[in-house]
């Protein structure tokens, strides 16, 4: 897991990237009713949009209701594990939530009408939850545990080289 600010936005961006463009594909693609190259392109050019939008929803908004969900429900004695999934959950449901009203309007435009979109939400939240958890946290997972092991070799390396000189 993330141990400082830097950290953390390379682990959120590594989730909010996978996600955006899993989302934004399976979206759109049902939108369109098929899978081609013209959709992949749509799918490409409306990927960076959703991946800037996702990033600022989760760690604006989003991010922190979850974390207070998240002290609500969880008890101090709660594994570290549990903690996770509680965060998870609820960062899940708040970012399906509100990505799919989003992401109607900016694919169909603004407008109240984009509030009926979210007869798609319990699809949306299925398959980010199942995105996040099997295809998202992994790969930041492990890049989280390259990072650190990479500062701990770096702190190995410069706490021997210091006790070196003659």
């Amino acid at each position: 897991m993330p141990r400082n600010a830097k950290e953390g936005i390379v682990y959120g961006a590594i989730i909010c990237a996978i996600s955006a463009l899993v989302m934004s594909a399976v979206n759109i693609s049902l939108n369109f009713g098929k899978f081609d190259t013209q959709v992949a392109l749509i799918i490409l050019k409306a990927f960076p949009f959703a991946f800037i939008i996702a990033m600022l929803m989760e760690n604006f908004i989003v991010g922190r209701i979850a974390e207070k969900m998240v002290h609500n429900f969880s008890d101090a004695n709660d594994s570290f594990n549990a903690k996770i999934l509680f965060t998870v959950f609820f960062t899940v449901i708040g970012m399906s939530f509100t990505m799919t009203i989003i992401g109607d309007m900016f694919g169909n435009g603004f407008s109240l009408a984009s509030f009926a979109a979210l007869s798609h939400w319990p699809r949306n939240f299925c398959i980010a939850l199942f995105c996040e958890l099997l295809l998202a946290q992994p790969p930041a997972r492990f890049a989280m545990k390259k990072i650190h092991l990479r500062q701990e070799n770096n702190l190995t390396v410069n706490d021997n080289s210091s006790t070196n000189i003659d």
